[in-house]
């Protein structure tokens, strides 16, 4: 199959390049103007189409920028397994494009019912067990050996919790990368929107402690975005809607303070801005990689 992009990519560079989840009503600005960012993010189920249309898309995109492949469907925590169907379609969307990342999530999402794979629709949350442990090990071998690269995991954001849960998500995510070497996608709204919702105290400093516990070589990736604020005690929902909070730069900071410069994407998926706003939201991003780095001396 014949790629649309010829880049060198290296799937293990952790370079400073920021970019922005790429969405429907951005593409004609996206494609239109110069480069602003370095790369942009597409959801891999868009462009599972075979139509003209949708290729025509992919190699205007793939000409201007390098992609990150962002998969919402695989549901690596499936008990069922990895429908065998959409992995098909992502390893071909793969060999089309080259991206620079490959990603999905910490969650579930297939089962079987009457014999038929089915999905539920959503990112659903796992149960920090052995058993979920194993299931979700064999699932990312799986994938890893057909795409023949490492992907990145990410934490979920969740709205429940489990009782039969045995160890904690850090804990869970560091296990998983050490028996499937697959790599880390951290979301830092999705920790501090699980710190609301969950924990006691300040969901900044809970956030920060929880960076602290991972694997830090295994993040290859940073996600920002902001949600919509509700009234205090009440239920907050990572809806995509906002510019990245306050506190959601400081722990980015704090971040960058533990890895380094990082890659990293800001996410807008709901009440979406002008095209020039996100990128603003990028370049913000990249100010605090180039202010995290050490000041060169000057000469005596």
């Amino acid at each position: 199959m014949t790629r649309l992009s010829s880049r060198s990519v290296d799937n293990n560079d952790r370079s400073a390049s920021v970019g922005v989840g790429l969405r429907h009503s951005h593409y004609k600005d996206a494609l239109s103007g110069p480069s602003q960012i370095d790369f942009v993010e597409i959801h891999a189920e868009n462009f599972f189409s075979r139509g003209s249309a949708s290729l025509q898309l992919l190699e205007a995109i793939a000409d201007k920028y390098p992609i990150s492949l962002h998969s919402t469907s695989m549901g690596l925590g499936s008990a069922s397994g990895i429908n065998q169907d959409y992995l098909q379609k992502l390893d071909a969307l793969i060999q089309r494009i080259n991206p620079i990342l490959v990603s999905d999530h910490a969650s579930f999402s297939w089962s079987e019912y009457q014999n038929r794979p089915v999905h539920a629709g959503d990112l659903l949350p796992l149960e920090f067990t052995e058993e979920s442990l194993d299931v979700m090990v064999e699932n990312i071998d799986q994938v890893q050996q057909l795409l023949g690269r490492r992907i990145l995991v990410e934490n979920l954001s969740a709205y429940v919790s489990y009782d039969t849960s045995r160890m904690s998500e850090v804990e869970f995510l560091t296990k998983v990368v050490e028996r499937s070497q697959c790599g880390l996608l951290v979301d830092l709204n999705n920790i501090l929107v699980n710190a609301h919702n969950f924990q006691e105290g300040s969901a900044l400093e809970f956030a920060k402690q929880w960076l602290n516990k991972l694997p830090l070589a295994a993040i290859g990736e940073i996600h920002l975005a902001g949600y919509s604020p509700v009234p205090s005690g009440e239920l907050i929902i990572d809806d995509h809607s906002q510019a990245v909070s306050d506190e959601g730069w400081s722990l980015y900071q704090y971040a960058l303070e533990l890895l380094g410069p990082i890659t990293t994407l800001v996410e807008w998926d709901n009440n979406l801005p002008e095209w020039q706003v996100l990128v603003g939201q990028a370049h913000k991003a990249s100010r605090f990689i180039n202010s995290s780095l050490p000041k060169e001396e000057d000469d005596a």
